[in-house]
């Protein structure tokens, strides 16, 4: 019997609407996946969380915090489909059995945490809708960033990822200081920590568990950032080390300008455990979808290992 088709197509655009559907068919052929909704974007669109396993050792990754580095939702995607598939068939995924790891392990996954943008950004918000026109006049007071290519933030012209309350002045500050100072396709802080839902929904899930080791995926620079100021979790050095031999992606700190309300920095900080943003790929964001098998190949075994290390 031939392999039944895969669910998840890795050469085109990846909108919300087209995670939906997957989850939905996803589901259906491996009804031990887990899915429940974390919160609800601006505009109201649901925020899913799969989640893969029954072990008490809880991971997080999340994708898709920026608009325009969508292609890590596809990432994310990818490989719950293709640990559904090892798993079904009884084959290892990256050299690991993945009964042993569903066994020992829950892996929690957040593909999209900015729907809203993700939709503009893949082209799926009709020009000269109310929304695209939304998006659109925030735009033109920055007319240095492409539209909307260029677009990372939410609906509100907030950056999901300057939102955590760890440091948030001194980014606002750095932020403020750069011309960021107003709702912005990108680098804009907000009027105060965890003030957008989607920024509140990942903040609060992850204090509702206890996980262990978080992955927060962005696009681009082959670069994993583990270190956030003073802080040195067990192991998180060597962890970083183990990923960055598997991917080939170097590994470094954040630079100076970007170290602050981040959510790996506020896991860090909260937590005193390891953190990691995996920065995939190379180029200008959105990143085409011809690096897409190389950047999965180079990640797999960050996935894989990331649960069980």
């Amino acid at each position: 019997m031939s392999e039944l088709n895969t669910i998840v197509n890795t050469k085109e655009p990846y909108s919300y609407s087209k995670m939906q559907n997957d989850l939905r068919n996803l589901k259906t052929r491996y009804p031990f996946l887990q899915i429940e909704n974390i919160g609800e974007s601006v505009q109201k669109r649901q925020i899913p969380c799969i989640r893969i396993g029954e072990g008490k050792s809880e991971v997080m990754y999340s994708a898709s915090i920026h608009a325009n580095e969508w292609i890590t939702s596809l990432i994310l995607m990818k490989f719950i489909e293709d640990f559904c598939i090892s798993y079904t068939k009884n084959r290892d995924i990256f050299e690991h059995n993945p009964k042993e790891i569903y066994k020992a392990s829950s892996i929690y996954i957040v593909p999209m945490l900015n729907p809203d943008a993700v939709e503009l950004v893949v082209g799926n918000i009709k020009e000269g809708s109310t929304e695209y026109n939304h998006y659109k006049e925030i735009a033109d007071n920055f007319p240095n960033i492409s539209f909307p290519s260029g677009w990372k933030a939410n609906y509100n012209g907030v950056d999901l990822n300057l939102q955590f309350p760890a440091n948030w002045e001194e980014a606002r500050r750095i932020k403020f200081e750069q011309g960021y100072n107003k709702p912005a396709p990108r680098d804009f802080v907000g009027f105060g920590p965890l003030t957008e839902p989607e920024s509140l929904a990942i903040y609060n899930f992850t204090l509702k568990h206890n996980f262990r080791l978080i992955l927060a995926y962005h696009t681009q620079g082959e670069v994993i950032y583990w270190k956030y100021e003073d802080f040195n979790p067990k192991d998180a050095e060597e962890i970083g080390r183990i990923f960055s031999k598997v991917s080939s992606y170097y590994l470094d700190v954040t630079p100076p300008e970007s170290a602050n309300a981040g959510y790996k920095d506020w896991f860090i900080m909260n937590y005193n455990r390891p953190g990691y943003t995996i920065e995939a790929g190379l180029g200008v964001n959105p990143l085409p979808l011809e690096q897409f098998d190389k950047i999965y190949s180079d990640n797999i075994g960050i996935l894989v290992l990331g649960s069980i290390i």
